[in-house]
């Protein structure tokens, strides 16, 4: 090493006064510290910038003023939205001395939503969205029809070009948004047109009536979706049953108006053993709950609980229904829109409001207590289930304590199975949940002992999609994987427990490792989901191939992969390809090298952009329903890449 290798300037490290403090000036904190607004800079952050000019317009919508928005993704990947709105203000702002429509696109927390009457109720509180699209954009303008004129500007990273234009005339009013998204800043400006098309279906949902149409240029064919739906949330809870049988045929819809917070609830008890509870607060999908969501979890168990009881359902001596008793199946939309939103946090995830929760439990009681008293069958059918799901989870707290008390009398309480690591220290450690006895022993050979655990699976895995909780706990296979994580599952899964920080799951590449995989996240993600919100699943991608060349070996993990190391190599007839059936025809030397050694391996991260569309393809693949599994495979077929037949 040489001795001037880490050499550090003293005095300017030493040195701290008012010039070295930095002021940014207008949009440069953003590009500066993108992160802050948008939360990353991966394919999340870049689907947020469309989000954000698109909850602009909604706002429009919510006001009572836009029927219709237009998203397209053009050929090039820049991005136009357009609405029939009222077209952004374009007169002069007079503290700034610029149109309107040039500070609300250049200058951070300015907008029509921090008081007046511009709008009623608002998602985009914090005055940041077009500013920070318009700092994170290589260009961006804008064109506001306002009934008589066409205004148009230009910005470039931020700043304008020159200044608004009127270059034109027009009887129609709204506002139109073309942007790029800046490659400095994003890891990929390539769109994934099924998350934004999530994310504006669900617009469409809660706004009963908005028209939104989604196209994509980018395919030689243009991909249109013209989503309108005038039943609202009623629709939105149907299309997330799709896949489920409902146990009454109507969804169930109370609305509710208090000091101007108004709360629509849609909901319809299936077959399913899993809740799936929907939360949204002026439009924003609040994926973390909050006071809307608390409320209407404590008012249906109570409202339940006392209809059961007056109706003789439940006996005096019976035991009430819990919580999850009483949620057991049910698939719910609740919506609310309050004037004063509180989010907690930057990602407004989570709605702080407490009056919110009064209004939601009063509405509840009276409401849907109303409904049951009106339609005694279809309360009998949801107590029934209620009471089933309460037997069940009586049997598997039985099964649990059985369970706890078997392993604290036994010399070790992890599996038998386990081939433990020897650190505790979960920033490092992993534990690779391994399909057969046969790879599970080459991975115990090749592993690093220290950090990473191994645990083998064999015999087929219980589908808990078609099972209670009461026939997880107990079950030979799951169990393993319980114990051997520590965390619990269910009501108990504690994260801080987590006795691994990476769980990948290693199965062969062929259609009984894709079951496997899928097996195994269907649990994760109805017992242990925060496993996998949080991050801590993986899937391990093991190499298709092996060429040998001149003794020298090549692994491909992909066909792209192999015919590229053909070409490098140079394809004779001396250069042997193998073709790897199963993780059990690697030596634990060649397993380690390209499926476990965290230097050359490759790991897909499971993550969870949008829980309601995983429910979905969960109860598609996994469920009783056989017609719309055959519908998924129809239309996905042609994405099937390297499946064994």
């Amino acid at each position: 090493m040489e001795q001037n290798e880490h050499v550090y300037d003293t005095e300017v490290k030493n040195t701290y006064d008012a010039s070295q403090i930095q002021v940014l000036e207008g949009l440069e904190a953003v590009r500066k510290r993108p992160g802050m607004y948008i939360g990353s800079t991966s394919i999340r952050g870049l689907h947020h910038l469309v989000y954000e000019i698109v909850d602009n317009s909604i706002d429009e919508a919510l006001a009572g003023y836009c029927t219709h928005i237009e998203v397209t993704i053009n050929k090039d990947n820049s991005v136009t939205v357009s609405d029939n709105g009222r077209g952004i203000p374009v007169g002069i702002q007079e503290k700034t001395g610029k149109p309107a429509v040039e500070v609300v696109f250049t200058i951070l927390h300015a907008g029509g939503k921090f008081g007046g009457d511009g709008y009623k109720v608002s998602g985009g509180l914090h005055g940041v969205g077009a500013s920070v699209v318009n700092a994170l954009s290589t260009y961006l303008e804008v064109t506001v029809y306002d009934g008589q004129h066409i205004h148009h500007q230009r910005y470039e990273r931020g700043n304008a070009t020159g200044p608004l234009k009127v270059i034109g005339d027009t009887e129609k009013t709204g506002t139109t948004v073309t942007f790029m998204a800046d490659p400095e800043i994003f890891e990929d400006i390539h769109y994934e047109y099924d998350t934004l098309l999530a994310r504006l279906r669900e617009q469409a949902f809660l706004n009963k009536g908005i028209r939104i149409t989604f196209t994509d240029l980018r395919e030689e064919e243009p991909v249109v979706n013209t989503m309108k739906y005038d039943g609202g949330i009623i629709e939105y809870v149907k299309y997330i049953n799709h896949s489920k049988t409902p146990l009454h045929p109507d969804v169930i819809y109370v609305e509710y108006e208090k000091d101007s917070t108004y709360v629509e609830i849609a909901m319809q008890y299936t077959d399913s053993y899993t809740e799936n509870i929907i939360s949204f607060a002026n439009n924003i999908h609040t994926t973390e709950g909050g006071m809307h969501e608390t409320g209407f979890k404590a008012a249906l168990t109570r409202t339940l609980n006392d209809y059961a009881k007056k109706s003789g359902i439940l006996k005096e001596n019976d035991k009430a229904l819990s919580g999850d008793d009483t949620r057991e199946g049910i698939s719910a939309i609740i919506s609310v829109k309050v004037i004063e939103a509180q989010f907690e946090g930057q990602t407004k995830t989570k709605l702080g409001n407490s009056e919110v929760r009064g209004v939601v439990e009063t509405m509840i009681s009276e409401k849907f207590g109303d409904f049951l008293q009106e339609n005694p069958q279809v309360a009998r059918i949801i107590i029934d289930k209620a009471m089933t799901a309460s037997r069940a989870r009586e049997a598997a707290r039985k099964a649990r304590e059985l369970t706890r008390r078997k392993s604290a009398l036994e010399s070790s309480t992890l599996p038998g199975k386990l081939a433990d690591c020897s650190s505790k220290d979960t920033t490092m450690t992993e534990i690779y949940i391994v399909e057969g006895d046969s790879a599970g022993g080459s991975a115990k050979q090749g592993r690093n002992r220290e950090y990473q655990a191994i645990l083998p699976l064999w015999g087929k895995m219980l589908n808990v999609e078609k099972a209670r909780i009461d026939r997880v706990i107990g079950n030979d296979k799951l169990m393993p994987v319980i114990t051997a994580l520590g965390a619990g599952i269910g009501d108990d899964f504690n994260l801080d427990k987590l006795r691994y920080g990476k769980i990948i799951i290693m199965a062969d590449a062929d259609v009984d490792g894709s079951h496997i995989r899928t097996l195994l996240l269907t649990f994760f993600f109805r017992y242990m989901r925060p496993l996998v919100e949080k991050g801590h699943v993986y899937i391990a991608q093991p190499p298709l191939f092996k060429v040998t060349k001149n003794k020298k070996e090549y692994y491909a993990y992909t066909d792209a992969d192999l015919q590229r190391i053909l070409e490098e190599v140079g394809k004779d007839q001396n250069v042997p390809i193998q073709r790897y059936k199963g993780l059990g025809e690697m030596n634990p030397e060649q397993l380690w090298e390209t499926t476990m050694n965290p230097e050359t391996r490759i790991i897909l991260k499971v993550e969870l952009e949008d829980a309601v569309e995983a429910d979905r393809i969960f109860t598609i693949l996994m469920g009783e329903e056989v017609e719309p599994r055959r519908e998924f495979i129809v239309t996905n077929a042609k994405y099937v890449k390297n499946l064994d037949v």
